[in-house]
Formats: structure tokens, C-alpha cells, sequence
């Protein structure tokens, strides 16, 4: 005997599954947003970032305009520099926002690799 209470019952409990499934759908959309968008994004502006604070005054950079120079001067109260360019040597005045990439190959500096392990405390 099915009565129409039982049916609006059923059917309740059907519509409150299917409201907790939309929101994780959601959840499950938003979150795939942000990790194939937002953070990737993010950690590049912060890798572009370092960047731009390592830059040091003989370095060989190339601008988002294809400018390709070499850094002859860093002014910090305005966050610009001083590129030098081609063989006549132009000096160019620019933001550092402009880099696009440094061209000079720096070696890493040489620390010494620490043992690790149990047994490397006792061995010299």
C-alpha cells in the first residue's frame, strides 16, 4: 500500500541525495580549477618573482620585448634598471617588470653535502 505520504517521503529523500551529490560535484569542479589553474599560475608569478630580486649587475637579460642587454645599473627606489645594449652600447632605463628571462648562466655555489643516516655521525 503506497499512499501519497509515503511517496512525498521517497521522493524527499531522493531530492536530499541529489542536492549533497551537487555540492560535491561542485566542490570536486572547483577544486580541479585550482589546481590545474590557480596554483600553477601562482607559483609561476612567484618563480618569476625570485627571478627579479636575484637579478645582479652584469647579468644578460632578455625584456617581454625582445630586447636582449646587459644590466649596468639597479635602482631600487624605483624598481628599475639600466640595461646596455648593442655593440654602440645604448642605455636603456626600464622596468624590472619587463624581464622576461636572464640569459647569464650562474654556477651554484658548492656546499658541502651533509652525511646522512644512522651510522654517518660516527664515521669522519
Amino acid at each position: 500500500m503506497n499512499t501519497p505520504v509515503m511517496a512525498a517521503q521517497a521522493a524527499g529523500q531522493a531530492g536530499g541525495s541529489s542536492f549533497i551529490l551537487m555540492i560535491v560535484i561542485y566542490v570536486a569542479i572547483f577544486a580541479a580549477l585550482y589546481f590545474f589553474l590557480i596554483r600553477p599560475n601562482s607559483k609561476k608569478k612567484k618563480e618569476e618573482a625570485q627571478l627579479r630580486n636575484n637579478l645582479e649587475i652584469g647579468d644578460e637579460i632578455t625584456t617581454i620585448g625582445g630586447i636582449v642587454g646587459r644590466v649596468v645599473a639597479i635602482k631600487e627606489d624605483d624598481d628599475s634598471i639600466v640595461i646596455e645594449t648593442g655593440s654602440d652600447r645604448n642605455k636603456m632605463k626600464m622596468k624590472k617588470w619587463a624581464i622576461s628571462s636572464i640569459n647569464t648562466v650562474k654556477e651554484p655555489t658548492a656546499q658541502p653535502a651533509e652525511k646522512k643516516g644512522f651510522f654517518a655521525k660516527f664515521k669522519k
